[in-house]
């Protein structure tokens, strides 16, 4: 299903946790320092970006949505920083309290040849006051009322950590049916329980479960699911790095989305990212899994950046044009239209597949085809080769080559791609790409469509369509002949 991310700029979305800067400082290392054996850092440009919670806003800014920030500053430079940045994104910080018991949480990194060499922390990670926590509960309520998502953002700095806190926010926005997605921290999940959505990454569940996750995806399936469960929670998106991610959305069956990250340079906020596509998409009233697919997309682009950087939404609709003009390769060699098919079907699109010679193409070959692709979302077609074709038809066939032919169907709208066998069936193409639909001309029995058995044996359906009368390539053959 494909997303209208335009849609985001009617999103409205409060983020509320802990709110941080991150400070990075760039240079070049040039020896050992002779004081000890650690690396002598020239410094050069410093940047400034907002962390934490303050990313995950940034990231709702850059998808166009209008995002109100809540969270606990210091009284001090680097809050006014963190809220200077902010207002630049165009992100509401009405939000953000400054506190004279605690400095803003700083994270400053060192960075040379691409690499972070270390971090410097500063922060007070204590449990909110009650002063504070009855002026965070004051602002929440009235933001709720407009708002389309609540995202609560734990990075275990205080501001999330105590039951009362996280019940109450998600109890609020339950009363205003208002869907709450939370990034996790630390191994107290009770806090969370009733939430919409919760996105940790493998290490994160394995500290909830007590014992690392076994790798298969029957064994992640069951543990997401015991989470899930256990917590109250609606829908579990786990992160697992290289592998991907998984999505347990109520009594569904587990979506596994496998990574769209072709270099990865840092996944620092590749969390932020994630959770922040996936709250917009939904509260755009998009279906989880196709949210989850963009928040995999947007992770993608992330991880490709170095340092914390927060998605675009001209980044998204560069991947999701890229995806597109893939599409539209329709000719491919059997193991790609595999791979393209199990994609369609993952994504929830019926793919219909049917085959033939298609030589000289008619009116009657543009009817079965038309037809065909009204079944489903997609239309397969596998097209026997020349040297299939002359076993099939004789040595005076085909009139057409297997390239042109293919480049034909290929300029139809309703097919979606071609594969060209050499087989004299399709039987084993079919096998290969397990297409929900086959389709065949009404001129056929049931028991005589090569693959029927295939298709039924995992739930698919024969589908026999109707045929143009006095429509063949045979009967336009000869009419040529006839006329010379």
């Amino acid at each position: 299903m494909h997303i209208n991310t335009d849609t985001f700029s009617n999103t409205r979305v409060l983020v509320v946790g802990d709110v941080m800067l991150d400070r990075y400082i760039w240079g070049e290392v040039e020896r050992i320092s002779p004081e000890a054996p650690v690396p002598v850092v020239k410094t050069g440009e410093t940047t400034e970006i907002l962390g934490g919670a303050g990313n995950v806003a940034a990231n709702l800014a850059g998808l166009g949505c209008q995002v109100t920030l809540v969270g606990l500053l210091g009284d001090d430079e680097t809050g006014r920083r963190v809220t200077w940045l902010a207002q630049d994104m165009g992100i509401a910080t009405d939000g953000l309290v400054a506190s004279k018991e605690r400095p803003t949480t700083t994270k400053t990194r060192i960075m040379a040849q691409k690499q972070q060499l270390f971090r410097l922390d500063s922060e007070m990670a204590d449990t909110l006051s009650e002063a504070d926590e009855a002026q965070l509960m004051t602002t929440c309520k009235s933001i709720l009322e407009t708002a389309d998502a609540l995202i609560l953002s734990d990075y275990g700095k205080g501001m999330m950590q105590t039951e009362g806190t996280c019940q109450a926010l998600i109890r609020l926005a339950a009363d205003k049916g208002i869907p709450v997605f939370v990034d996790p921290k630390g191994s107290d999940w009770d806090r969370y329980h009733g939430a919409t959505c919760i996105t940790p990454n493998t290490s994160e569940l394995e500290l909830v479960l007590g014992h690392r996750l076994t790798p298969s995806e029957a064994a992640v399936t069951d543990q997401v699911e015991e989470t899930r469960t256990t917590y109250g929670l609606a829908n579990l998106l786990l992160t697992r790095g290289a592998d991907g991610m998984c999505l347990k959305a109520g009594q569904q069956d587990a979506l596994f989305i496998p990574t769209e990250a072709r270099e990865v340079f840092d996944v620092s906020g590749a969390g932020d990212t994630v959770i922040a596509t996936l709250a917009a998409a939904v509260a755009a009233g998009f279906p989880f899994d196709a949210s989850a697919r963009l928040a995999n997309a947007a992770a993608g682009i992330v991880v490709g950046k170095l340092g914390t950087r927060p998605v675009t939404i001209g980044e998204l609709k560069q991947v999701e044009s890229d995806k597109k003009k893939s599409d539209f390769i329709k000719t491919c060699d059997r193991s790609t239209a595999a791979h393209t098919v199990a994609r369609w079907q993952d994504n929830g699109d019926k793919v219909v597949f049917t085959n033939g010679c298609f030589d000289l193409l008619h009116h009657g070959h543009v009817d079965i085809l038309h037809k065909s692709r009204n079944l489903g979302d997609r239309l397969v077609v596998g097209l026997n080769s020349d040297a299939s074709v002359r076993r099939l038809k004789g040595s005076r066939r085909p009139i057409v080559g297997e390239e042109d032919r293919g480049a034909i169907l290929s300029a139809l709208s309703s097919v979606d791609l071609v594969v060209i066998f050499d087989e004299d069936t399709p039987i084993e193409l079919i096998r290969a790409l397990k297409p929900d639909i086959l389709v065949k001309g009404a001129d056929y029995k049931p028991h005589e469509v090569v693959g029927k058995e295939v298709v039924e044996s995992y739930g698919g359906r024969v589908e026999l369509v109707p045929l143009m009368e006095g429509r063949s390539t045979t009967g336009i053959e000869q009419r040529i002949l006839d006329k010379q």
